[in-house]
């Protein structure tokens, strides 16, 4: 009976482990069958969402698996991520991509971009009437968006500095918004007296009527190399080519691709290169933002 038992305990046992190693081995095929998908959160969360979703339905359809957007908190939250492999696929501006290439030591790769990211520019904004020029802006409280933001920090201080003006010392208050939409936000209602928020967001707004209409455009910076769709470095690179000719193809005579086109305000994708953001790097350095 002693011996019965014991065999049954043992035969419980191996069943146990050979579920338990099933479920690990059936998780680990699941998270392989699943891209993950996330943008720096330069917008919104909601608007990220709905600028995501028919994205997502593509993707998934043009690669045959699942397409999972990963919401996060904040910039330096998508860098890790990508970094650590707990992200397949990012929408990066191109100072967060230079962060992502230092923290992957250059295995993160730049797939695509908008065509308009290759002639980025950035809006120097205000709703003071007495503030003209980007001089009237010295000894105001200026709004950027991000920290890590390219087109909301970064390039702007990098030509403010160009232009004479440094942030560190002639601005009265540097106030960080968080986000280009909170930018707009900061300077309509007064907690700002200037800020400066990427050109795409701002028509976006525009063409939206949220902008306020005291609110006017002062200064738009030279143009420069921006946004991209970013994956990590030890994908399947057969799953690397299958997105970025998904992203190649999207067509706007196409209505199912001007849609998604339109909400990435894109005219089409284009490839991208490592060598495009050297210019935001040394920026970068430029400005005191990365040593």
């Amino acid at each position: 009976m002693i011996h019965f038992s014991r065999r049954l305990a043992l035969k419980s046992a191996l069943v146990c482990a050979l579920a338990g190693t099933f479920f690990n081995t059936a998780v680990a095929a699941d998270a392989d069958t699943v891209l993950r998908v996330s943008a720096i959160p330069d917008e919104a969360p909601t608007e990220l969402q709905r600028k995501f979703a028919p994205l997502g339905k593509y993707l998934e359809n043009q690669l045959g698996m699942k397409v999972a957007f990963v919401p996060v908190s904040d910039y330096a939250a998508v860098v890790e991520a990508l970094a650590s492999d707990k992200l397949d696929l990012a929408w990066l501006g191109g100072f967060t991509f230079v962060q992502a290439n230092i923290r992957t030591k250059g295995t993160a790769i730049p797939l695509v971009q908008r065509e308009e990211d290759a002639r980025f520019t950035s809006k120097f904004i205000t709703a003071d009437p007495n503030i003209k020029t980007l001089a009237d802006t010295k000894g105001k409280v200026f709004a950027f968006g991000s920290p890590s933001s390219t087109s909301g920090h970064l390039m702007p201080r990098y030509f403010l500095l160009q232009d004479g003006i440094d942030a560190d010392s002639d601005f009265k208050k540097v106030a960080f918004s968080g986000a280009h939409d909170a930018t707009v936000a900061f300077v309509a209602s007064g907690k700002a007296d200037a800020g400066v928020l990427n050109a795409s967001v701002w028509a976006k707004l525009i063409d939206q009527k949220k902008v306020d209409a005291k609110v006017r455009v002062i200064a738009t910076t030279p143009p420069y190399f921006d946004y991209n769709w970013t994956v990590r470095g030890d994908l399947d690179p057969l799953l690397i080519k299958k997105i970025e000719a998904a992203f190649l193809k999207l067509d706007a005579s196409n209505p199912e691709h001007a849609e998604i086109l339109g909400l990435q305000r894109a005219t089409k994708f284009i490839p991208t290169k490592k060598e495009n953001y050297a210019g935001i790097e040394q920026a970068a350095k430029a400005a005191g933002l990365l040593k």
